[in-house]
């Protein structure tokens, strides 16, 4: 599956050029245009990497990180800033950061430095729960729980909520949920997508969490709590 990055920058002409730029590198990208939309996104746990800006309306960088990191939130973070200053640097870093990225920069620079976060985050094995809401995706454990309340899944039941999960926010087609779940597209077929994902929401309906999963007409599954068309990428069919 594609790199998933966060880019929370409120100077539009940045979010543009890093979500074109990110793509055209093979990467799913997501953007976000002030600190609490960041925020919300990013607590999810569901990207591998997180581009944040230091000045946003709302939540400073620095205040979102401050937040993630206090949540336990692990997802690699780094800052972006048109302050250069050591000290502006140093706070960044001790709150968690895992880099410092000075405007205006160089992309093919920025690009070689995400890069390096997921191949260490990869290496160290970087793997948070996921969380949407109060529904709570535990990788580790591959257990669920909806405001503590266990919910209790099959192997390949798990396995589709957790693709769903880990892009929330975006549209996941049926080719890609069963690509991901089950390893060719020949070996099942696009009702039996449909089959699982109604098993699923009939367990989250039980919970009192079934609006988690929603259907996109057109395009496939959508897991989110809130409204996010205005920064979801547009899917293709699935």
């Amino acid at each position: 599956m594609k790199p998933r990055v966060l880019v929370v920058d409120d100077e539009l002409g940045v979010r543009k050029a890093l979500h074109r730029g990110l793509r055209a590198e093979g990467m799913d990208v997501v953007t976000a245009a002030d600190g609490p939309s960041g925020l919300r996104l990013a607590e999810t746990g569901s990207f591998d990497v997180l581009l944040l800006d230091i000045m946003l309306p709302g939540l400073s960088g620095y205040r979102v990180l401050q937040h993630l990191r206090a949540q336990g939130v692990p997802t690699p973070v780094l800052m972006i800033s048109a302050k250069d200053g050591e000290v502006d640097q140093a706070d960044g870093l001790d709150l968690g950061a895992d880099g410092y990225i000075v405007k205006p920069f160089s992309f093919v620079v920025l690009v070689a430095q995400v890069r390096a976060v997921l191949r260490r985050a990869s290496s160290e094995g970087v793997r948070g729960p996921l969380r949407i809401g109060g529904l709570v995706v535990d990788r580790a454990t591959r257990e669920v729980h909806w405001h503590d309340e266990p919910v209790a899944l099959s192997p390949r039941e798990f396995a589709l909520l957790e693709v769903l999960a880990a892009r929330a926010g975006t549209v996941v087609t049926k080719d890609e949920l069963l690509r991901a779940v089950w390893g060719d597209e020949q070996a099942a077929t696009r009702n039996v997508v449909e089959v699982y994902v109604g098993y699923v929401r009939r367990k989250l309906d039980a919970v009192g969490a079934g609006s988690l999963v929603r259907t996109v007409r057109g395009h496939g599954y959508l897991a989110s709590d809130e409204q996010l068309d205005q920064i979801m990428p547009a899917a293709g069919p699935g």
